[in-house]
């Protein structure tokens, strides 16, 4: 496993275990901060070469169609090479929201990292 930093608040840790990286991502991600989530995901990927992302959104509390928009663009980018998107430890108003817009349908939603980490 290997710590990564990131320069953003956005994602306050992150690290590598084998072909996947994990990022615990925090705070409400919409309009205004998405950009700089959408930079330190695409980051990440580039560092890493993962196939697997996990994102952690425990902290999570809120996200707009914006923030659903960098996720979908990852998911995409990750698709291309053979990769998945996890995300895991979803908070009831962000796991509705993606539900109602039937993206539980191409993402893998867990309820924990080391479950995630078994997908």
């Amino acid at each position: 496993m290997s710590e990564l930093r990131t320069d953003t608040d956005l994602i306050p840790t992150a690290r590598q275990e084998g072909d996947a990286m994990l990022a615990t991502v925090r705070g409400e991600i919409d309009l205004h901060n998405s950009p700089e989530l959408r930079g330190a995901l695409l980051d990440l990927l580039t560092r890493t070469s993962a196939k697997k992302v996990i994102l952690n959104l425990a902290q999570v509390p809120y996200m707009d169609s914006s923030a659903i928009a960098v996720l979908v663009e990852m998911l995409q980018k990750l698709r291309r090479a053979g990769g998945k998107i996890c995300l895991t430890n979803l908070q009831p108003r962000v796991k509705s929201l993606l539900e109602i817009a039937r993206l539980d349908s191409i993402f893998i939603l867990v309820a924990t990292e080391e479950e995630a980490l078994k997908k």
